[in-house]
């Protein structure tokens, strides 16, 4: 018999730590919970996605998420958020202001991915910008349990932000990494992209969670960083960045 996270679908990760992948564009969702705290990381692509991973989360643990740490701008991971009324939304530095003043260019994104018309219209509209601006680090108290935010980009976009879990008991350190890393296919260079510095951006990370931890790309399997480190320098090479 599985755990109660597994039993709804989730995939546990640790002590109190779990995540999602989500049907459709299998961005992941993360949750982390502690005695005075529930974090989700990303929200999904739609209001509905949000409200369904409200209910997820609450039906597991019995409480409601407190905090949400969005991992970049893209619409899959950050449209689910007007679902989370009330809740502190943490971002990068300068993710609100991007947030604001890009809401259609996020609506047109979504529904070229196949997003319905009328919920990407409804999720860009009332979309939630971070209240909170992680510029270099910020420790998040949830109780028992810190949880610490590092704005490690510019690099898959120019507000790329971590989420650490330290381990408990021996246990690995957990670290949620948005699109820096990406398993389930090649890493998604769009037009917000900044190549250049995306392999610092993959330095910093291995740096945040060293050389035991496990990292949750934003989309894919879990993996270790000898996994992040080979990307780092794959996409170092593909755009003519000098090894570390």
């Amino acid at each position: 018999m599985g755990t109660a996270w597994e039993e709804a679908g989730w995939e546990q990760l640790g002590d109190g730590v779990a995540r999602r992948r989500m049907p459709g564009w299998d961005e992941t969702i993360g949750v982390i919970s502690g005695s005075a705290g529930v974090m989700i990381v990303d929200t999904g692509a739609s209001i509905r996605d949000g409200a369904d991973l409200r209910r997820a989360i609450r039906g597991v643990l019995g409480r409601e998420v407190t905090h949400v740490a969005l991992t970049h701008p893209h619409f899959d991971h950050v449209l689910g958020t007007a679902a989370f009324a009330g809740v502190e939304v943490f971002g990068a530095a300068g993710l609100g202001e991007l947030l604001r003043r890009g809401k259609d260019e996020l609506r047109h994104d979504a529904m070229r991915h196949g997003v319905e018309r009328n919920a990407a219209a409804e999720a860009a509209d009332l979309l939630v910008a971070p209240h909170h601006h992680v510029h270099g680090q910020l420790t998040v108290d949830l109780g028992d349990r810190q949880v610490l935010l590092a704005n490690v980009g510019p690099g898959h976009t120019a507000h790329d932000l971590a989420v650490l879990v330290p381990g408990r008991q021996g246990a690995p350190e957990i670290v949620f990494c948005g699109d820096l890393v990406e398993e389930s296919g090649e890493p998604q260079a769009g037009p917000d992209a900044l190549p250049q510095q995306w392999p610092a951006a993959l330095d910093r990370l291995l740096a945040l969670g060293g050389e035991d931890a496990r990292y949750v790309p934003g989309h894919g399997a879990v993996v270790d960083a000898a996994f992040v480190r080979a990307q780092r320098d794959a996409l170092a090479a593909l755009f003519g960045v000098p090894p570390s």
